[in-house]
Protein backbone atom coordinates (compact mmCIF):
# COMPACT_ATOMS: atom_id res chain seq x y z
CA UNK A 1 0.00 0.00 0.00
CA UNK A 2 1.28 3.26 -0.95
CA UNK A 3 0.74 6.74 0.97
CA UNK A 4 -1.02 9.30 -0.44
CA UNK A 5 -1.73 13.17 0.92
CA UNK A 6 -5.46 13.93 1.55
CA UNK A 7 -6.84 17.70 2.32
CA UNK A 8 -7.56 16.89 5.92
CA UNK A 9 -3.61 15.72 6.31
CA UNK A 10 -2.11 18.44 4.79
CA UNK A 11 -4.42 20.63 6.69
CA UNK A 12 -2.95 19.21 9.97
CA UNK A 13 0.66 19.94 8.53
CA UNK A 14 -0.04 23.08 7.66
CA UNK A 15 -1.34 23.64 11.12
CA UNK A 16 1.09 21.84 12.99
CA UNK A 17 3.53 24.93 10.65
CA UNK A 18 0.83 27.56 11.45
CA UNK A 19 1.16 26.88 15.28
CA UNK A 20 5.26 26.71 15.13
CA UNK A 21 5.05 30.07 13.73
CA UNK A 22 2.12 31.80 16.24
CA UNK A 23 4.97 30.66 19.01
CA UNK A 24 7.65 32.35 17.56
CA UNK A 25 5.52 35.53 17.36
CA UNK A 26 6.22 38.66 20.12
CA UNK A 27 2.71 40.25 19.21
CA UNK A 28 -0.04 40.16 21.64
CA UNK A 29 -3.50 39.86 20.32
CA UNK A 30 -4.30 36.12 18.30
CA UNK A 31 -4.81 37.68 14.85
CA UNK A 32 -1.18 39.50 14.97
CA UNK A 33 0.49 36.32 16.06
CA UNK A 34 -1.15 34.69 12.93
CA UNK A 35 -0.12 37.08 10.56
CA UNK A 36 3.24 38.10 11.85
CA UNK A 37 5.94 34.93 11.21
CA UNK A 38 5.67 32.80 8.06
CA UNK A 39 9.16 30.71 8.24
CA UNK A 40 7.50 27.21 9.07
CA UNK A 41 4.42 27.45 6.60
CA UNK A 42 7.32 28.76 3.61
CA UNK A 43 8.83 25.42 4.50
CA UNK A 44 6.17 23.61 4.82
CA UNK A 45 4.96 25.04 0.95
CA UNK A 46 9.18 24.27 -0.08
CA UNK A 47 9.27 20.72 1.37
CA UNK A 48 5.62 19.75 -0.52
CA UNK A 49 7.22 20.80 -4.10
CA UNK A 50 10.08 19.09 -3.92
CA UNK A 51 8.53 15.65 -2.51
CA UNK A 52 5.68 16.41 -5.10
CA UNK A 53 8.63 16.59 -7.69
CA UNK A 54 10.20 13.52 -6.38
CA UNK A 55 6.94 11.83 -5.65
CA UNK A 56 4.04 13.04 -7.88
CA UNK A 57 2.00 9.69 -6.98
CA UNK A 58 1.73 11.08 -3.28
CA UNK A 59 -0.49 13.78 -4.06
CA UNK A 60 -3.47 12.10 -6.90
CA UNK A 61 -6.41 13.17 -6.54
CA UNK A 62 -5.27 16.36 -5.29
CA UNK A 63 -4.96 19.34 -7.20
CA UNK A 64 -2.51 22.22 -5.23
CA UNK A 65 -0.38 24.68 -6.60
CA UNK A 66 2.12 24.66 -3.87
CA UNK A 67 4.17 27.74 -5.97
CA UNK A 68 1.41 29.58 -5.78
CA UNK A 69 1.16 29.33 -2.27
CA UNK A 70 4.56 29.55 -2.02
CA UNK A 71 5.14 32.95 -3.48
CA UNK A 72 1.70 34.32 -1.63
CA UNK A 73 3.17 33.23 1.87
CA UNK A 74 6.85 34.31 0.79
CA UNK A 75 5.52 37.98 0.06
CA UNK A 76 5.51 40.71 2.72
CA UNK A 77 2.27 40.75 3.45
CA UNK A 78 0.48 36.96 2.42
CA UNK A 79 -3.04 38.56 3.95
CA UNK A 80 -2.90 41.12 1.39
CA UNK A 81 -1.58 39.06 -1.61
CA UNK A 82 -4.74 36.75 -1.06
CA UNK A 83 -7.05 39.74 -0.68
CA UNK A 84 -5.91 41.21 -4.00
CA UNK A 85 -6.15 38.00 -5.59
CA UNK A 86 -9.46 37.75 -4.45
CA UNK A 87 -11.33 41.14 -3.92
CA UNK A 88 -8.63 43.30 -6.12
CA UNK A 89 -8.10 44.95 -3.21
CA UNK A 90 -5.89 44.93 -0.04
CA UNK A 91 -7.01 43.87 3.22
CA UNK A 92 -7.35 46.82 4.87
CA UNK A 93 -9.09 47.89 1.91
CA UNK A 94 -11.66 45.64 2.19
CA UNK A 95 -12.75 45.51 5.80
CA UNK A 96 -13.25 49.54 5.57
CA UNK A 97 -15.61 48.67 2.63
CA UNK A 98 -17.21 46.03 4.76
CA UNK A 99 -17.56 48.38 7.67
CA UNK A 100 -18.83 50.74 5.24
CA UNK A 101 -21.53 48.80 4.18
CA UNK A 102 -22.74 47.22 7.55
CA UNK A 103 -22.71 50.94 8.31
CA UNK A 104 -25.17 51.77 5.47
CA UNK A 105 -27.29 48.83 6.45
CA UNK A 106 -28.12 49.46 9.90
CA UNK A 107 -29.04 52.93 9.00
CA UNK A 108 -31.57 52.22 6.44
CA UNK A 109 -32.72 48.97 8.56
CA UNK A 110 -33.04 52.17 10.87
CA UNK A 111 -30.52 50.11 13.84
CA UNK A 112 -28.41 53.02 14.24
CA UNK A 113 -25.28 52.94 13.89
Amino acid sequence: MSFTYNKENLFAEFDVAKQKDIKMSKKKDQFAKENDKFDNRIQFFKDHIELKKTNPHYYSGLDINFEKLLEAWSSTSPIDFFYNTVFGMSYAEKMRISEIELAEKKATEGLGV
